[in-house]
């Protein structure tokens, strides 16, 4: 059976992105890119992965899964299948057609679809964001792969959008990087 994996950046006070969905105050130079490009580079998008010249299909995910907010950064410069190397899944309830027939738009159940998508034959599947998305599939998350950075935003964008409930993960690896990012892997307990 597939993982779901919640791969992201976040400040030290849990946000993702600032108030409007930008992240581009997060640090994107710094020891612990070079570590994230070796180990994840599936989830560099395209016209990063050619800059570079990564041609790696990546170690663990096959699949990607976000929602409109996450996803609708990449369509605002032109870029309308920002991982055409991964099965994409969009999911929204706004749009009625995605401008490329890479990327797959489900409009149904979050939580539904992607246990069904653990079921089929493949490696991890990525959640690439947002908060609501997130929060919808809090139970069907596996790992929590948290790239924390010494940054305190004050308001913006939650890791998680959703009632209280908690769920308890395990923490199975912690990495500290000289740029001061933390990334720590947990497992959920179930």
């Amino acid at each position: 059976m597939r993982t779901l994996t919640y791969y992201v950046a976040t400040t030290l006070d849990g946000f993702i992105a600032d108030p409007s969905g930008g992240f581009e105050f997060f640090p994107v130079e710094g020891d612990h890119m070079y570590h994230l490009m070796e180990e994840y580079p599936e989830t560099l998008p395209v016209h990063i992965r050619d800059q570079l010249g990564v041609t790696s299909p990546g170690k663990h995910f096959d699949a990607v899964v976000m929602g409109r907010r996450t996803w609708e950064p990449s369509l605002s410069v032109g870029l309308t299948s920002a991982y055409p190397h991964l099965q994409q899944y969009v999911f929204s309830k706004t749009l009625a057609q995605a401008p490329d027939d890479t990327v797959t738009l489900v409009a149904t159940d979050p939580l539904e679809y992607v246990r069904n998508l653990k079921k089929q034959d493949g490696r991890g599947i990525w959640l690439c964001g947002g908060a609501t998305l997130a929060g919808e599939l809090l139970a069907e998350i596996d790992e929590l792969v948290l790239k924390v950075n010494p940054i305190i935003a004050g308001n913006g964008i939650p890791l998680f959008r959703t009632g209280f409930e908690p769920h308890y993960f395990e923490l199975s690896e912690s990495r500290v990087f000289d740029s001061g990012v933390v990334v720590n892997h947990l497992a959920a307990k179930r």
